[in-house]
Parts: C-alpha cells; sequence; structure tokens
C-alpha cells in the first residue's frame, strides 16, 4: 500500500521564493564576520511535488565567496505554522528548525538554539522583489542585533514578457 499526499495551499506559498534571485547586503560585524556590503544570490525550487523547497545561498564579499548556506522550507500542518532548517558555512547543526507565520506579505522565523535566538523576516514587496533581515539575540540577552539585511529581485521576472 503506497502512502500518497497532496500538498496543501500553504505549502505552495513557498514557492515565492522559486527560482533565481540577486541581491545587495549589508552585513553587520560579529563573532564570526566584519561590517560592510555583499552581494547575494538565491536559487530556489520546489522539491517531493511541493511540500518543500529547497533554497541555495551564496554571499560574495570582494570578489570572493564568504558565505554559504542551504535552506529546506516546509509547512508543519501538525502546528500550522512554516519551518525552515538551514545549514550553513557557519557549520553549526541546526538542533531545531526556525518556525513561524506568515502575516500578510511577511513570513517571520524564529529559532532559539544555546548561543541564543535568530529572527528572520522575509517581506515581499511583489511577486519579484522581496527584503530579508536577520537579527541575533545572545543567549541571557533581551538586546537584538542586525546580522544582515538585503533586498533580492528575481532574474528573470515573472511579470516579463520575454518567452
Amino acid at each position: 500500500m503506497a502512502f500518497q499526499s497532496t500538498p496543501s495551499a500553504a505549502h505552495f506559498r513557498l514557492n515565492a521564493f522559486a527560482g533565481v534571485w540577486e541581491g545587495d547586503e549589508r552585513v553587520a560585524a560579529s563573532a564570526w564576520t566584519s561590517e560592510g556590503n555583499a552581494s547575494a544570490e538565491f536559487s530556489g525550487e520546489a522539491l517531493f511535488g511541493g511540500f518543500f523547497l529547497e533554497q541555495r545561498y551564496r554571499q560574495t564579499r570582494d570578489g570572493a565567496v564568504s558565505f554559504e548556506a542551504r535552506n529546506v522550507f516546509g509547512f508543519d500542518a501538525s502546528d500550522k505554522t512554516y519551518k525552515l532548517y538551514q545549514f550553513d558555512t557557519a557549520g553549526f547543526a541546526p538542533p531545531v528548525p526556525a518556525s513561524g507565520e506568515w502575516n500578510g506579505n511577511e513570513l517571520v522565523l524564529m529559532k532559539t538554539s544555546p548561543r541564543g535566538s535568530q529572527r528572520t523576516v522575509f517581506t515581499f514587496e511583489n511577486e519579484d522583489c522581496y527584503r530579508m533581515g536577520v537579527s541575533f539575540s545572545p543567549a541571557g540577552s533581551d538586546t537584538w542585533q542586525e546580522v544582515v539585511s538585503g533586498v533580492y529581485r528575481r532574474a528573470s521576472p515573472t511579470s516579463s514578457n520575454l518567452s
């Protein structure tokens, strides 16, 4: 007997991240890097019939790759929240995913680890442009520090008349 399931509209909402995106970022100084500007590229692809979306991320500073990540987004029907597992060149294995909800055109995801809490906010201006902001609060602190922020545009806009 084969198990079959169909993704819901909530799963398909993650397709907003599908495609190739390029943008400019502002990186804050942290224990892992210095302050400065960067360029970034995201490439998103739906997986397993739309249940998940994989996003590949590459940040470039001063002509060299400075940070890379693989993000896997999903929707957890049991608690009605979106999940984000991130694996990156910082090398920390995620003990739990970031979790959150869409509020209009904004997806807010939070996660906590022994190092502290991280908040990631994606705000879609339209189907071809979004903003991302990542902030961090160290363990034992209630102060949030910006980590990175950027504006990203589709490399090939969906509203384009090109065929």
